[in-house]
């Protein structure tokens, strides 16, 4: 009697190969991983969920004291606590997917090494669990932005631009994805990366508008370039800068153009995180 299997498992022959059908039928299971990610993260702690809330609060408080009291920056006529969670909400999303994909191939490498599913999977759900955490601070913004509208003043102006809101959130997350799953790559190796990475990531906020509008750079040059032209070629700048002018009314939208080109350097990235990725996962058990 020959045997009939129900599914063969071989290797990826395409470096751009990615059969998104079988992502789909793994979804359970990408279900459980986010609900472990979500779970695990606060467990064991007082405050649990809570945490979502408390960090982004004592952050904004943090540069309310630094950076809007000490430093003096402005923040374009928008109260300073709207201002600052307006940046932080996007950022730390963006922050925290890079740090969970990047970690994807070391902290699975046991799972990784006993059952087969489809390797992408990993990575994904960690940026889908942390689109909870996203909420949830966006949920704490609009409830500021209420109070400030309810006083009648620093609440900005919301207008059309924010109906691009969840075209901001996947273009942030991609790009999220296609960094960390590089890096991912690259650390099975080279552990010193993810050291490096991460204070990079650090570094990074501060070439982001976060803390202070992209007006005030507007002008200054750098190698005889405008600064702000500059920032822009970073690919998080106009998402952040757009998500503030829908809102807020504040910051510089610096346009179409600026936007198209986050999401063409997000398509470039997640096809060449693919292509590392699927070089990678061929033989990272080998070295990881």
């Amino acid at each position: 009697m020959q045997n009939e299997w129900n599914e063969i498992i071989s290797p990826r022959r395409g470096l751009l190969d990615v059969n998104f059908r079988e992502i789909w039928r793994y979804r359970d299971l990408m279900t459980l991983f986010v609900k472990r990610d979500i779970i695990t993260q606060y467990k064991q702690t007082i405050l649990g969920p809570l945490w979502y809330i408390v960090q982004p609060s004592i952050t904004v408080l943090m540069y309310m004291v630094v950076f809007g009291g000490i430093a003096g920056i402005p923040t374009d006529g928008v109260a300073q606590p709207l201002f600052y969670l307006a940046g932080v909400c996007l950022w730390q999303y963006f922050a925290d997917c890079l740090n969970s994909t990047s970690n994807t191939f070391v902290k699975n490498a046991g799972m990784f090494g006993k059952v087969y599913f489809p390797r992408l999977i990993t990575p994904i759900s960690c940026v889908v669990s942390n689109l909870v955490r996203l909420g949830i601070q966006f949920g704490l913004f609009l409830i500021v932005y209420a109070v400030y509208y309810f006083i009648g003043t620093g609440c900005g102006t919301v207008n059309a631009y924010a109906l691009l809101l969840p075209v901001l959130v996947v273009v942030l997350a991609g790009l999220a994805l296609g960094f960390g799953i590089i890096i991912s790559s690259l650390t099975t190796k080279y552990r010193d990366l993810q050291i490096l990475f991460t204070f990079i990531v650090q570094l990074w906020m501060y070439a982001t508008p976060i803390v202070y509008p992209l007006s005030q750079v507007r002008g200054k040059s750098l190698m005889g370039m405008d600064l702000a032209t500059i920032m822009s070629l970073n690919p998080v700048t106009p998402i952040i800068e757009a998500f503030k002018h829908g809102f807020l009314g504040a910051g510089e939208f610096v346009g179409w153009g600026w936007l198209c080109y986050s999401l063409g350097f997000m398509i470039v990235l997640l096809a060449l995180g693919i292509v590392i990725f699927n070089r990678v996962q061929r033989s990272f058990m080998d070295t990881v």
